[in-house]
């Protein structure tokens, strides 16, 4: 498959990046904005991410009852997604289709008219979204965790935002957020599949370089100070099983250390998907399936990273067999660690966890679908040739690299340990 793209950026500031497929009469679109929990401040947490529910409520020429059947009528597929360091939108169409999706977007870049009812009734929808959460006892830990771990930097809040904030927000506060940063000079379009690369452009800049830019957002700079020692918490609720989750702040994507650390973490803990489309792969040669799920430790063991901006986490998750404590389970994590940063991971390891690693992204990234999401994702924190050098970063990494980023990151005085314990009605009333 041919690795060429067209990268163009048009007078309004819209970055445009093309890529031609032809092996399925498919186009996958993307328009991704620099826009996520991190450019939320206290009192408009979550407002990202319910702006992004607000784009499927239509605009005076596609009214929000006809979207979804216009998509699937052409046998097409959509869908959007928040995170923290940004937003995007996607329709993946047959070739012949993709106008639609291109004249959606361009029109929902500056058409969306947040009605005061569609917002009230969205905001009912989001709160209940949240509710929902807050009974799964891995969001109430991840979030304990989450906000322990940042105590300046934005990434302290979940990306649904604080329940607070989802009562207290208006809609004008989300209008605001729109016109801010839905703006093409805040955007990145990115286009993979059948096409012809000169067509395609033409009809993007007929479609969107109309659009006036806007002025650039101001960006919130507030880095999290290094840790000046270890944190423990316990969060109490319902269910019968007690969950461990450990995170370890991770560099991010542009930092060297980033790629032996994606080494190590499939060596611990099983090779990890960056791309939300990836599929997994059996963890069960991974140093902690042996210490703690062969063992009866736990039942489950994993752990994850994130390509981000900033310095974000490094986090593994346990859930311990009953019979077992978390501090068993946190002293065999910890004997992992150990290992690996005072003895020499062999060559031969260390190949095999980049094979791993590199199938894994390998799986990611080869349908027209996850070709257009490499397009505009390795955008919002690096650039295109960041994907296209990842397997070369990872072939290069040495055992003498996974040791010492080992050493520089898994440190007890640089962590945040979290344990979710049950609570039945018995104790509850106690």
């Amino acid at each position: 498959m041919t690795e060429e793209i067209t990268k163009k950026t048009l007078k309004n500031g819209l970055t445009v990046l093309l890529k031609e497929i032809h092996t399925a009469p498919l186009i996958s679109s993307w328009v991704w904005y620099r826009v996520g929990s991190r450019d939320e401040v206290p009192g408009k947490t979550g407002i990202s991410h319910w702006v992004e529910h607000m784009q499927f409520k239509g605009t005076p020429e596609f009214p929000a009852n006809i979207l979804d059947k216009a998509i699937s009528r052409e046998g097409g597929v959509w869908n959007a997604f928040t995170y923290l360091d940004w937003t995007t939108y996607y329709e993946t169409m047959p070739a012949d289709k993709i106008d639609l999706a291109l004249r959606l977007e361009a029109d929902r870049m500056v058409n969306s008219g947040f009605d005061p009812e569609e917002v009230a009734s969205e905001r009912t929808v989001i709160i209940s979204e949240r509710e929902g959460s807050e009974n799964e006892p891995m969001f109430k830990l991840g979030e304990a965790v989450q906000a322990a771990s940042f105590r300046i930097h934005p990434y302290h809040h979940r990306v649904i935002g604080d329940m607070a904030d989802l009562h207290s927000m208006t809609r004008d506060d989300l209008y605001e957020h729109y016109q801010t940063y839905y703006t093409p000079n805040n955007a990145v379009m990115a286009v993979a599949g059948d096409f012809e690369t000169e067509k395609m452009l033409g009809r993007i800049e007929e479609l969107f370089g109309q659009i006036p830019a806007g002025p650039t957002p101001k960006r919130i700079e507030r880095p999290e100070p290094e840790a000046s020692g270890g944190l423990s918490l316990t969060v109490e609720g319902e269910g019968e099983t007690t969950f461990l989750q450990v995170a370890y702040r991770f560099p991010s994507a542009t930092d060297p250390d980033f790629f032996p650390l994606t080494v190590l973490d499939s060596l611990l803990s099983g090779a990890s998907s960056l791309n939300m489309f990836g599929g997994g792969i059996s963890n069960k040669t991974s140093r902690l399936y042996r210490a703690l799920v062969e063992k009866e430790i736990t039942v489950n063991a994993g752990a994850g990273a994130q390509a981000t901006i900033d310095p974000y986490l490094y986090s593994f998750t346990m859930i311990t067999r009953p019979e077992r404590t978390p501090d068993e389970a946190l002293a065999a994590l910890d004997a992992e660690i150990e290992r690996v940063q005072n003895e020499l991971v062999s060559t031969d390891e260390v190949a095999r966890a980049v094979k791993q690693a590199r199938a894994l992204f390998a799986y990611g990234s080869e349908s027209i679908t996850n070709q257009g999401f490499w397009l505009g994702y390795a955008e919002m924190f690096a650039d295109y040739d960041w994907f296209l050098t990842y397997l070369d970063k990872l072939a290069a990494v040495t055992p003498a690299d996974v040791q010492r980023v080992a050493q520089k990151y898994l440190r007890p005085q640089a962590r945040v340990i979290g344990t979710y314990l049950p609570v039945n009605g018995e104790m509850e009333n106690d």
